[in-house]
């Protein structure tokens, strides 16, 4: 418990002094956002703001999280356990997406346009990130035989009866990469349609990320022992703790990054920060065997999702009619005249609500279950 509250105020102090450091280096550079044109008028006065805000998060939290580590097996004269494989192929997961998104950035910025990897090009990086994780999750079985991540779909626990292996192993790993990669692609694309205003997805994202390290937490005090007592309520997952540790590790990074994110933003996160994000709640939901409740845990990034499916799709079949003003939705609100920063806050509530739900299901489970 200690080493996550090392981690988390390490990441925090980082952060929060690392990022006015990247400003100054990117505005020497002159790497600023490019602003759509078809966006609300009003963002055009961000045109030139520092990007790429993520590449502090990410390098936040792996420093972070090994320097704890370190700290932790010194002060413990080398009894500590380091790191885990969970929180391993985790950080692999996070980075990897996040390097697919510095180089999309990266583009955009050296171009000067919105395009940056071209579509089929990011997919297949993301894709190869993606079945890298899987494979590797699936892999490093502890003394009880647990790996980082299983062959079953998963709610608040494994799901006996959703059993992906059940043609098989082979199936069910293959099975296994392809639901493993549908909910990186659907956390990434969520953050990503989430981050367009102002500390929107920062803010929302360390509610989310703050879930995961109580339930964390949680899972270690309730962790299955080496003998499964018939009936008893607990959890099989591997590395709880050390789960809950990056959990911390990136509330911070994020509450550091948020106080110059924050409107008017000094900074924003880039593709390089959302894709990150967006890939480490992914790895929380596998990991820690709830992937199903992540439905609810980011019912915000979900809802901003829809309001860009149900936009495109209704206005193929409609012959160009919309149902927003603009998508994602938190632009419609805008356009309705909204002042960005109330728009901001009051989807914060919504994210933290949604948050509030999901532990409610996840500690009504246990009290149901036990």
């Amino acid at each position: 418990m200690i080493a996550l509250l090392i981690g988390s105020a390490l990441a925090l102090v980082l952060s929060l002094l690392g990022t006015p450091l990247f400003i100054k280096l990117l505005v020497k550079k002159g790497y600023g956002q490019f602003i759509r044109d078809d966006g609300p008028t009003a963002h055009h006065t961000k045109r030139g703001t520092p990007t790429m805000g993520g590449v502090v998060i990410v390098a936040t939290v792996v420093v972070a999280y090994f320097t704890t580590h370190l700290g932790m097996w010194l002060i413990n004269g080398g009894a500590h356990q380091g790191p885990t494989a969970s929180g391993g192929v985790l950080l692999l997961l996070m980075a990897g997406m996040g390097l697919v998104g510095f180089l999309d950035d990266f583009i955009k910025i050296s171009k000067q346009r919105s395009l940056g990897l071209r579509a089929w090009a990011k997919i297949v990086l993301q894709g190869l990130v993606g079945i890298l994780f899987a494979v590797l999750a699936l892999n490093f079985p502890d003394s009880l035989g647990r790996t980082p991540a299983s062959l079953n779909i998963s709610f608040t626990r494994d799901i006996p009866w959703l059993d992906l292996a059940f043609g098989g192993t082979v199936l069910g790993t293959i099975l296994f990469i392809i639901w493993s990669n549908i909910i990186v692609t659907a956390a990434t694309n969520g953050v990503n349609l989430t981050d367009g205003l102002d500390g929107l997805a920062a803010g929302a994202s360390v509610m989310v990320c703050g879930a995961y390290m109580l339930m964390g937490i949680w899972q270690f005090n309730q962790s299955c022992g080496s003998v499964k007592v018939p009936g008893e309520a607990c959890y099989e997952v591997r590395d709880p703790l050390d789960l809950a540790l990056l959990a911390g590790a990136l509330v911070g990074a994020l509450i550091g990054f948020l106080w110059w994110n924050t409107s008017p933003a000094k900074i924003f996160m880039g593709d390089t920060g959302s894709l990150a994000i967006g890939g480490a709640i992914a790895g929380f939901a596998i990991l820690s065997r709830s992937e199903l409740l992540l439905v609810v845990m980011a019912g915000l990034f979900v809802i901003i999702s829809l309001s860009v499916i149900i936009q495109v799709a209704f206005f193929k079949l409609s012959g160009g009619k919309r149902v927003f003003k603009m998508a994602p939705l938190q632009h419609h609100f805008e356009l309705k005249g909204w002042a960005e920063v109330t728009v901001v806050v009051r989807f914060w509530i919504i994210a933290g609500l949604c948050v509030a739900a999901a532990l409610g299901i996840f500690y009504a489970e246990w009290v149901l279950g036990s």
